[in-house]
């Protein structure tokens, strides 16, 4: 999919608020659909553990931009928010563990 991004559209100031503003709302979406697991657990552990976009985000942007409904700035953004959520999660999770153990 990185191969298929348009690098000229990262230089993009739109195209990189729209991943960040992408890229928020899936954390802090998961984040808060966490909190709908059961009371036995850490719900913030588990919110922290859905946020990453992987495969089915790639999937659909895949299909969008080969069927033209995306356009390459749009494109990117959600590759860029992929990669962003992939590397968020690991160190939210860490924190959320580290911080429970000392609890």
């Amino acid at each position: 999919m990185g191969m298929q991004v348009n690098l000229g559209t990262l230089a993009d100031p739109a195209v990189l608020s729209v991943a960040l503003v992408m890229t928020l709302a899936a954390v802090v979406g998961k984040a808060a659909a966490g909190l709908s697991s059961g009371a036995d657990c850490d719900r913030l552990t588990v919110g922290l553990g859905m946020i990453p976009r992987g495969e089915e985000a790639l999937l659909f942007a895949s299909m969008g931009i080969t069927l033209g409904v995306l356009s390459d700035g749009l494109f990117s953004a959600a590759v860029l928010m992929v990669m962003l959520t992939a590397l968020v999660a690991p160190m939210g999770l860490k924190w959320s563990l580290v911080r429970r153990q000392r609890s």
